[in-house]
């Protein structure tokens, strides 16, 4: 069922698409839902002390209309081909990355929930043929959406990934002497009894994954972090950020506090475009 109604919408023009997100989506989750709006308001509210209260609420308020878009844009991704998302997911230097990956045999490049993360699989686009994108993702607890969003993903031309099968792609890939380009989601918050990097983020002491440093030291890929913007909506432009070219060399927890700085600085600049609605601080240091 959930299958079909994807379908159907998918069919629709992107136009339509955003009429039903500003017109049903996104009332439906700011005010009857409700959805998790209090935790976006504790979030904002942590991470921006220094903004009003009236600045606050207009985030959550552009925030919402984000995610309603991200949701549609998703479907619309769905079934739409790789050369109409290249018009809308654009990325500014991938002759870089490109580059650096055949030179190396690979590298990470390490992801946020930014405008709309979905769109991201396209990157294979940019790359050249030899140049394989590895897009590395955690299965969701329904098996039915899993199924569908990996259908969805799989629809670009990269290959997904899942988490427990990372480091075997790595081998196999590395065996056939074929350059990856690895990009991992590495801003949810991981559990505490794995968390290894803590830093100050967004105003509050935060854990963060370090998965992307691990892959880069034990592999000695070049690590990048992906800064992303929405000049309007339905495009986006992102750049990869060089972290390190020699991730054997960083002190641990390096990379990934690099990481944490880059994406800070980020969402400082178009707040409205992170997932708010993830509950990041749930769980503390001490």
């Amino acid at each position: 069922m959930l299958r079909t109604v994807v379908a159907l919408l998918s069919r629709l023009p992107l136009s339509v698409l955003y009429g039903i997100a500003d017109g049903l989506i996104y009332p439906l989750m700011m005010y009857i839902v409700r959805y998790r709006r209090r935790l976006v308001a504790k979030n904002l509210r942590l991470s921006f002390p220094e903004k009003t209260e009236a600045e606050r609420k207009q985030i959550a308020r552009d925030f919402y209309h984000q995610f309603s878009w991200t949701i549609v844009e998703t479907i619309y991704g769905s079934r739409h081909t790789n050369e109409e998302l290249r018009e809308r997911e654009i990325f500014e230097n991938p002759e870089e990355v490109n580059d650096i990956a055949k030179q190396y045999g690979g590298c990470i490049v390490m992801m946020a929930h930014m405008g709309n993360w979905e769109w991201k699989a396209s990157c294979q686009n940019w790359f050249d043929p030899e140049v394989t994108e590895l897009n590395i993702y955690r299965k969701l607890k329904n098996e039915k959406m899993d199924a569908l969003m990996l259908e969805i993903r799989s629809k670009r031309d990269g290959l997904c990934v899942e988490k427990q099968r990372i480091l075997r792609e790595f081998i196999r890939f590395r065996a056939a002497k074929k350059p990856i380009v690895v990009g991992l989601i590495a801003d949810q918050k991981p559990r505490p009894e794995v968390t290894h990097t803590w830093t100050q983020f967004l105003n509050q002491e935060t854990g963060f994954l370090d998965g992307g440093e691990m892959l880069g030291k034990k592999f000695n890929y070049p690590v990048f972090a992906l800064h992303v913007r929405r000049p309007k909506r339905g495009y986006y432009v992102s750049r990869f950020d060089l972290i390190t070219l020699t991730p054997q060399e960083t002190a641990e927890g390096e990379i990934t506090t690099a990481y944490a700085r880059a994406l800070e600085k980020n969402i400082r600049e178009q707040p409205e475009i992170w997932l708010w609605t993830h509950n990041r601080w749930k769980w503390s240091k001490g």
